[in-house]
């Protein structure tokens, strides 16, 4: 067993853009459950937007990678209102169903051969997203930092990434301390009483799912600029139980928490992976062949996850007051 490649693989997804990308979805999904109350089972599908919104709008509508950009968050505003509208006088479990629901929805549009031309259908798109490297202030050249050892493009992109990502927990940190953040967190308390002092709670909901959702399209967007393809089987549900495992993991209604719930959730994902691999390799595990690691890795960290809402429902940084909403 490889002890060294296993530390660098797992030290390395940390700082992996694709982290990046998880964690953004997280901090949407931490506006719309830990500060609003919305049980959002659809995230996939606001990152999903983001993603193709990228893709369509450089490779079919032949616009620059910046506004390519700008038009997927205007796709993912438009997504919002359209979800949101007829569904946010929901409460709890039907909430979460019809949010699930149009998530697949969406995905199987992406992937209809009705659209082939513009989403690419069940193939996607790919080939994009080159321009992003022009923008690359960083000369060329490799960069070292401890078990880091990157090129300068790989740098540009992680920079990127994990700059977006404190962008977005700054906006959400002074968001929540707005008055505009007092009221979400009231209608998660008690949505009665916040309609009661005579605030629009329909509107605010509407508001919370546009910017959670607007996170989740920049996370779709990084994912895109790291994968430089976008396909329809990757926003499926366990797409969005995954953000899902991030923010319960780092703890809902928390700045760091879906931070830190994102890196230590993929760096466990892949020390647990490589664990099981070389012993699978070296017949410590006679009874497990290497095709079953994958499966035997979401078990552990199905159970991992199991234990942590029963004996930490709060998350590493989460508040357990916080918990204390009417769904």
């Amino acid at each position: 067993m490889d002890w060294i490649q296993t530390f660098n693989l797992t030290v390395g997804v940390i700082l992996d853009p694709l982290t990046a990308a998880y964690i953004l979805c997280a901090i949407g999904l931490s506006v719309h459950f830990g500060f609003t109350g919305l049980l959002n089972f659809g995230q996939a599908a606001f990152a999903a937007v983001g993603a193709y919104g990228t893709a369509i709008g450089y490779l079919t509508l032949k616009l620059p990678l910046l506004m390519a950009m700008g038009f997927a968050l205007l796709c993912v505003v438009i997504f919002a209102l359209i979800l949101g509208i007829p569904t946010l006088r929901l409460r709890a479990d039907y909430l979460a169903i019809v949010t699930i629901a149009a998530s697949e929805v969406f995905r199987y549009l992406m992937s209809t051969s009705a659209f082939r031309d513009v989403t690419g259908g069940s193939n996607g798109l790919s080939q994009f997203g080159y321009d992003f490297f022009d923008w690359n202030p960083i000369p060329d050249g490799q960069y070292s930092f401890g078990p880091f050892n990157w090129t300068a493009d790989q740098f540009w992109l992680r920079a990127f990434s994990f700059g977006l990502v404190g962008v977005a927990t700054l906006l959400v940190w002074l968001m929540m301390r707005s008055p505009w953040g007092r009221v979400l967190k009231g209608i998660r308390e008690d949505e009665d009483a916040v309609r009661s002092l005579g605030k629009n709670v329909f509107s605010y909901k509407l508001q919370s799912l546009i910017v959670g959702g607007l996170f989740a399209g920049l996370g779709g967007i990084v994912f895109v600029l790291a994968m430089s393809n976008v396909q329809p089987q990757t926003w499926v549900t366990n797409f969005t139980f995954m953000v899902w495992t991030v923010l319960l993991l780092g703890g809902a209604a928390s700045m760091l928490g879906p931070i830190a719930g994102g890196m230590v959730f993929f760096a466990l994902w892949v020390f647990v992976n490589e664990i099981l691999a070389g012993m699978s390799a070296l017949g410590w595990l006679p009874f497990l062949d290497p095709a079953q690691v994958g499966q035997v890795r979401f078990i552990l960290i199905g159970l991992a996850l199991m234990l942590l809402v029963i004996f930490r429902p709060q998350g590493m940084f989460g508040n357990k007051k916080e918990l204390r909403f009417n769904g």
